[in-house]
């Protein structure tokens, strides 16, 4: 899933060009989730083993207007209920210029960084043998290091 940083540049554009055009600005990108949230929701649902992992991804389009057409097609609309419905077309085309003066890159297209969470989680099964209890191993972990020489004086005792 998407979350944390993604879109980080297109959000402070809209938000910079609303706040100049238009005295204020209102969430036009859904709220992404922060990965120690994933932890804690995974683990409230039962899950006793948790991995999180995140990859961040940066694809560049040719301008902001480009990035947002893809966005809707891939479903990734606002879905929040109390944001502002419409976005002026002079708010829309500050924010262009400000994410192109603030992030283009040098050959001219724009980046849209992508954050996506990877998780796991795990819950044992009654049928699953369970992790010993700590502390109630019988060989130490310092001696795992003489193994060879004793695999070795097994051998010739062969």
């Amino acid at each position: 899933m998407f979350g944390g940083d993604t879109l980080y540049e297109l959000r402070c554009s809209l938000q910079l060009a609303e706040t100049e055009r238009e005295g204020g600005f209102s969430p036009h990108i859904s709220p992404f989730t922060a990965v120690n949230d994933l932890g804690h929701l995974l683990g409230r649902a039962g899950f006793n083993t948790l991995t999180v992992d995140t990859d961040e991804i940066q694809v560049n389009y040719p301008g902001m207007f480009e990035l947002m057409e893809d966005l809707q097609g891939m479903g990734e609309s606002n879905c929040a209920w109390n944001r502002k419905a419409l976005l002026h077309r002079d708010t829309m085309l500050a924010a262009a210029a400000v994410y192109g003066e603030m992030y283009r890159n040098e050959d001219g297209s724009i980046p849209a960084t992508y954050q996506i969470y990877y998780m796991i989680g795990w819950k044992y099964h009654d049928s699953q043998a369970r992790p010993a209890e700590r502390g109630s191993a019988t060989v130490s972990f310092g001696e795992l290091g003489k193994i060879n020489n004793l695999m070795s004086q097994g051998k010739k005792s062969q």
